[in-house]
């Protein structure tokens, strides 16, 4: 599953995460040719630090894990950490706006985070474990109008992570040529193929190493 290595970001978003922790994720990330670590904003310096040069990209988190900051926080926190060297920005969507229909409000969050990315990926986290799959397709679609690179199933925080269902759902929603990161629960090297072959182009894990092994 080596050859699978650079569709993976390697995650450590524990709360309790040391900068030891850090420092293994991305020297890890860097040997095995992963396709960006994913760490809080407090250990972007560092991890931009380590990674500075290196193939793998550094990425963090926006609103995360609730997703219950206003559009203008998410903006700030983005530039903030644009600036300290994250180049892939994980945003969670506000999520009960999305449950009551405020659709405008989700798609003016993304656009200023896109705007606030200086060019760089974003995805966004729409925590499918909370959302119907009719629901699932519709901020799938959202997402993809709204100038964002990918659609991100989950936190991993809630009651279950990616599922095939969900990713066939986002599949089917976004068409062809769309990122999808499946997220939240993937522990095994079948798992994250059969992810890929219903349609992710990307797998965050905690469990990276252990599934290319």
């Amino acid at each position: 599953m080596s050859e699978i290595s650079h569709l993976i970001d390697y995650t450590n978003l524990k709360p309790d995460a040391s900068k030891n922790d850090i420092v293994r994720l991305c020297e890890q990330s860097i040997e095995h040719n992963f396709a960006s670590v994913c760490v809080n904003p407090i250990n972007v310096p560092l991890a931009s630090s380590i990674l500075s040069g290196s193939k793998p990209k550094l990425g963090t988190v926006i609103g995360f894990p609730t997703g219950a900051l206003s559009a203008e926080m998410k903006f700030n926190e983005s530039i903030h950490l644009t600036n300290e060297g994250a180049m892939e920005l994980d945003m969670v969507m506000n999520i009960a706006a999305f449950k009551q229909n405020e659709l405008n409000l989700i798609k003016h969050e993304i656009e200023k985070v896109v705007e606030a990315s200086n060019g760089n990926c974003v995805k966004v986290i729409i925590e499918t474990s909370l959302l119907r799959n009719d629901e699932i397709a519709i901020a799938s679609n959202l997402v993809a109008q709204s100038g964002a690179d990918y659609v991100k199933t989950s936190t991993g925080f809630y009651s279950r992570g990616a599922s095939i269902e969900d990713i066939k759902i986002i599949k089917k929603a976004v068409g062809d040529g769309f990122g999808i990161k499946a997220s939240g629960g993937i522990k095994s090297k079948v798992y994250a193929a059969a992810l890929i072959t219903a349609g992710a182009t990307r797998i965050g894990t905690s469990n990276a190493v252990d599934i290319i092994s």
